[in-house]
């Protein structure tokens, strides 16, 4: 084997490792890990949108017991301030000097709880970091870690109290998607393996930080041609010019969808990207950063509905 080989070898035992750790905790929930695997690999960041109790935390909590990483959780509320999230100078009177503290964004994996529940100033607060990997701290520029990834988490049915992420926010988001409920049979072994105490607490690391670092590597790594690269700009470019949507998805979706096929490419054993594995993306990658008319949405139009017809329309590179 060559040496590019053995890397991509490697790189898909990291996933493995890690996908078979989490199925552990998570039962029927492949897909879903899936997705939150291929933004990891790729530089991106999730939102997870769905009800109460389908276990986004706990999805998120599993990916991060699975890594040897450090791991922060931020219940975002009404009171919460932007340097409650990146960190603050306090005076010492020791030495009569201000020392910076940091806050949760600095740390490998970041879970922002209920993002929706803080105001749109501490939502900002995550823009540059989410964007740039690092962050603005009184006039300061300060570098976030290699592996800097953000699962955040929203509530979609209560609305007393929440603030709608802003389209700025929803773009840095590499991809959105929803967990769903587990068929009655895995509901059964839910209720079983957690009949004394909850699994994850037991759940050990089954892969490096490095590992991931190597893994994300990889994923540049995979082949992508120029005739999919201008198919994945069709995709995009086509929300623009939608019918009822007020603001299609920007060259950042571009990238993103680029990347997570990638990755994807990756996990599914080829050292390069797919037409299908760009279908299979299209949706979470691009529709929660569309903006639809009201007059639209109120005639039933979704973001989803428009992305799926868009993947039906373009035609595949031959």
């Amino acid at each position: 084997m060559t040496n590019s080989a053995t890397n991509l070898a490697t790189a898909r035992a990291t996933y493995q490792k890690i996908a078979d750790n989490i199925s552990q905790i998570m039962r029927g929930q492949s897909e879903a890990t899936r997705h939150l695997l291929a933004a990891l690999a790729s530089g991106g960041h999730v939102l997870l949108e769905d009800y109460p109790g389908t276990g986004k935390t706990t999805l998120a909590k599993a990916l991060a017991k699975s890594i040897d990483a450090s791991f922060k959780r931020l219940q975002f509320t009404p009171d919460l301030l932007p340097s409650d999230i990146l960190g603050v100078s306090i005076f010492n009177q020791r030495d009569q000097q201000f020392h910076f503290h940091e806050g949760p964004v600095f740390t490998n994996i970041l879970l922002a709880d209920e993002i929706n529940r803080a105001s749109p100033r501490t939502q900002s607060a995550l823009l540059e970091a989410m964007g740039e990997n690092q962050v603005s701290v009184e006039g300061e520029r300060r570098n976030l870690p290699e592996l800097f990834f953000v699962i955040a988490t929203e509530n979609p049915v209560e609305f007393r109290g929440t603030y709608p992420l802003p389209e700025a926010q929803m773009d840095r988001f590499a991809m959105q998607f929803t967990l769903g409920y587990v068929s009655p049979e895995e509901e059964v072994a839910v209720l079983t393996a957690q009949e004394h105490q909850h699994p994850i607490e037991e759940l050990k690391s089954a892969v490096t930080l490095a590992d991931v670092i190597a893994l994300k590597r990889a994923v540049e790594n995979i082949r992508i041609s120029d005739e999919l690269k201008r198919y994945v700009v069709d995709l995009v470019a086509a929300t623009r010019k939608v019918s009822g949507v007020q603001l299609g998805a920007s060259p950042r979706a571009s990238l993103a969808l680029m990347k997570t096929a990638q990755a994807l490419a990756l996990f599914e054993g080829a050292d390069f990207v797919t037409p299908e594995q760009i279908q299979k993306l299209a949706v979470p990658v691009i529709a929660h950063r569309l903006v639809l008319e009201p007059q639209a949405r109120f005639s039933g139009l979704t973001a989803r509905s428009v992305v799926q017809d868009i993947v039906k329309k373009i035609k595949v590179p031959a």
